[in-house]
């Protein structure tokens, strides 16, 4: 949960495949909230500057190799303006450091890497898969917390920092790869975290895109665990269950609500006897691609301790809208409705589109702003942008657009957002670990 200063940001027991939902096996990031920092209010929306635009990407010399070795455009809201900030192969997610600069996962490599002024170094290596980053205060003390895939590590942090100082074991034994139960077959390895107060929030997301056994393993996986977070493996308690993989753990400021965005379930059978493939004949318990295409939708939700989120035993129904949907029986693992009443589970808040792969998750003074990374289990593509959720005092607003145009005419993708950062400017610097780019988008008043 990587929660900057509050900036005033003008914008706002079978298994059933191990398929992974745009990106499934890493994805998205965490906000911590600031106890009596002000709830982001639905007020000066980006499209007040104007209409949306046809931007150019500015790349500074020495950054242009491919995709940028031809001109790249981005469609944002009007007087904004787009650059390359940063060179970075897979760039995963972001986080501003308390003195002004970012950190940067990257887990292919076993990295973070500080960004400072423009320029990339090495903040600690020989990681396990790093991939989430918080800074909270805990005991009177900023700390810093890095997500690797079998563990957190909680390190002190100082302002001027350039390396990471000694670590200690915040949690440890999470499952991954290694596991061996799993003969090194995991689908969503990569742990995504939050902090608030003295807790710490884990997200120990699915090992597959649908089995029984995640719900009876130790820990229970499609789940959120919480843990003392001055602790070593201290207070393990189950939070949460039936959120296949949760990415964006992030509180709303001045509150103690908890959000995630979560990639759902792929290749779902029909549920019921619905015309899926218009040949006039039901298509229940048949795999249809036009169905397959936007169900079961993304949830957006906020997460409450004892909560069920449904999968893998219930899907979200979202045939008469995308907001506080009841739910379907999953075809394959809950047709008679005995594995579990899905009447019981949690209602999911919204619904963002099927196989987006939602990944980072910040809040700004206006709005949650999601980043969705796309999708392989549709016929089209779905997601590749930046999203936004204006917010009222009911909670997210209608969805709008923040950042398009990272397809191809044909379709194909040069580019893939993954996670967001407020600078300090007010600027938002995302991260693209299909380009290999950190971008800086300027509004118009930062």
């Amino acid at each position: 949960m990587r929660f900057p200063p509050l900036l005033a940001v003008p914008l706002l027991a079978a298994t059933i495949g191990l398929a992974a939902c745009g990106d499934d096996a890493d994805r998205a990031e965490p906000a911590a909230a600031t106890p009596g920092s002000a709830v982001p209010s639905a007020s000066t929306l980006p499209e007040a500057a104007g209409p949306r635009a046809q931007v150019p990407v500015t790349v500074p010399a020495g950054m242009t190799a491919a995709p940028f070795d031809r001109p790249r455009t981005l469609e944002l809201p009007g007087g904004w303006t787009a650059s390359v900030y940063a060179r970075i192969s897979r760039a995963r997610f972001i986080a501003p450091t308390p003195d002004g600069n970012m950190l940067v996962s990257q887990p292919s490599t076993g990295k973070v890497l500080l960004l400072k002024n423009g320029q990339v170094s090495d903040f600690v290596t020989g990681l396990r898969q790093p991939h989430d980053i918080v800074f909270a205060s805990v005991g009177g003390r900023q700390q810093l917390f890095i997500a690797e895939s079998h563990r957190v590590m909680r390190h002190a942090w100082n302002d001027g920092d350039t390396t990471a100082q000694p670590g200690q074991v915040a949690v440890d034994g999470l499952p991954d790869n290694s596991t061996p139960e799993l003969r090194g077959n995991y689908g969503h390895y990569l742990k995504n975290i939050a902090v608030y107060g003295n807790t710490l929030y884990v997200s120990i997301a699915s090992t597959c895109n649908a089995c029984v056994s995640d719900t009876r393993s130790d820990p229970q996986r499609a789940t959120i665990y919480t843990y003392d977070a001055a602790g070593s493996n201290a207070g393990r308690k189950l939070f949460a269950r039936g959120l296949r993989n949760a990415e964006g753990l992030a509180f709303v400021p001045g509150t103690d609500e908890l959000w995630v965005v979560v990639n759902n379930r792929d290749n779902t059978l029909v549920p019921d006897d619905r015309d899926a493939d218009g040949d006039g004949r039901g298509d229940r318990g048949k795999r249809v691609t036009a169905f397959v295409d936007d169900y079961p939708v993304e949830p957006f939700t906020r997460v409450v301790e004892g909560g069920f989120y449904g999968w893998p035993f219930c899907n979200p129904n979202s045939d008469n809208g995308v907001r506080k949907m009841p739910f379907h029986r999953d075809y394959e693992l809950n047709r008679d409705g005995t594995a579990a009443d899905c009447g019981k589970a949690t209602p999911i808040d919204v619904g963002l589109d099927a196989h987006s792969a939602p990944l980072g998750l910040t809040f700004t003074k206006f709005g949650a702003v999601i980043a969705q990374h796309g999708s392989w289990n549709s016929s089209r593509p779905k997601g590749y942008k930046v999203i936004y959720f204006p917010w009222t005092p009911q909670g997210p607003g209608e969805q709008r657009d923040l950042v398009t145009g990272f397809l191809e005419a044909d379709g194909r993708a040069w580019g893939r957002p993954v996670d967001i950062a407020v600078d300090r400017d007010g600027s938002l610097l995302v991260t693209d670990d299909a380009a290999g780019a950190v971008y800086r988008l300027v509004p118009p008043a930062a």
